[in-house]
């Protein structure tokens, strides 16, 4: 008797494990891509955004017009700061690994590359980590958050710095300092033991952007160099686009949403600011100029480097 339900018992458990399901539903049908390329990407779903990569990747071979395409397809996408996180991968904030809804500065750069790189949803997520991360290793200790001295550098696979070359020899330059250890442990409760970095800095002065702007190339990274109190940052970034008539355009994430427009009409609203600033009384930062990073011809992507073990 008891052997008889033993032989039961296992009976049952492999057929739990082993029995198909009773009942299928069949996977809806996929939208022609003509609807999905009626959206923006803000407004598609993963899926829709997968199935835009890959047309785009073949409608648009030129690396450099892709990605202008690409940004110009979330203008209109509402802006939201420090929107980006590594969760659930960490838990130190409940801010997730992408997102196509919103975007920041930074992160409305980011996914414009990886979208223009990549030919699906899987690799354009493999390659917005990539990208965002040095080396690629997921964690809040390996993004990239300083722009120079991180984000600058850990995509010299895709980008070069121009600045210096573009300004000339007399360009202006500034020195930074840059504390990760404490950074990461008053933000984002993390330690970490990383040296204090310094470095100098090259810069286009705002006053020489008109001079230079013809030298500019579509899908070139941008650095905006802002300043107070004699320290300068880089306090904004987007992309340099061609406009109709070959002028250069900026297109970048800034309250309230996804825009393009000239560099003079950036730099005039900066203008404004400031001047409302020094109505007001207030120590606001000043617009000092631009670093310019060159989109590379020979693009090769690195691999990531091996995800370590949480935790050792």
């Amino acid at each position: 008797m008891r052997l008889a339900c033993l032989l039961l018992a296992s009976a049952a458990l492999a057929g739990c494990a082993s029995s198909p399901p009773k009942t299928t539903q069949t996977a809806p049908a996929p939208a022609p891509i003509e609807t999905i390329l009626q959206k923006q990407i803000y407004q598609m779903t993963p899926v829709e955004a997968g199935r835009y990569v890959a047309w785009v990747h073949e409608a648009e071979p030129d690396l450099r017009k892709r990605i202008a395409a690409i940004g110009r397809k979330n203008i209109g996408q509402p802006y939201i700061l420090n929107l980006l996180g590594e969760f659930p991968f960490e838990v130190h904030d409940n801010l997730p690994l992408f997102s196509l809804d919103h975007s920041d500065c930074v992160v409305f750069a980011e996914h414009t590359y990886a979208m223009a790189l990549s030919r699906s949803w899987e690799e354009f997520f493999w390659m917005l980590q990539r990208i965002r991360y040095k080396d690629g290793v997921i964690g809040v200790a390996t993004r990239n958050h300083y722009t120079e001295l991180d984000w600058n550098v850990s995509n010299r696979w895709l980008v070069t710095d121009v600045s210096a070359e573009l300004a000339g020899a007399n360009g202006p330059a500034y020195d930074m300092r840059v504390d990760r250890a404490r950074f990461l442990k008053t933000r984002h409760n993390t330690v970490r033991d990383i040296p204090v970095e310094t470095s100098r800095q090259a810069f286009v002065p705002k006053e020489q952007v008109a001079a230079i702007a013809s030298q500019l190339q579509e899908g070139d990274f941008v650095n905006v160099i802002s300043t107070r109190d004699g320290e300068h940052w880089a306090s904004h970034v987007g992309l340099v686009v061609l406009g109709p008539n070959g002028e250069r355009h900026f297109l970048h994430s800034a309250e309230p949403k996804v825009r393009e427009e000239t560099f003079e009409s950036f730099m005039a609203r900066a203008a404004e600011r400031e001047a409302k600033n020094a109505r007001e009384g207030r120590n606001g930062q000043r617009l000092a100029g631009f670093k310019f990073l060159r989109l590379n011809e020979n693009i090769v992507v690195p691999p990531m480097a091996p995800q370590p073990r949480p935790g050792t």
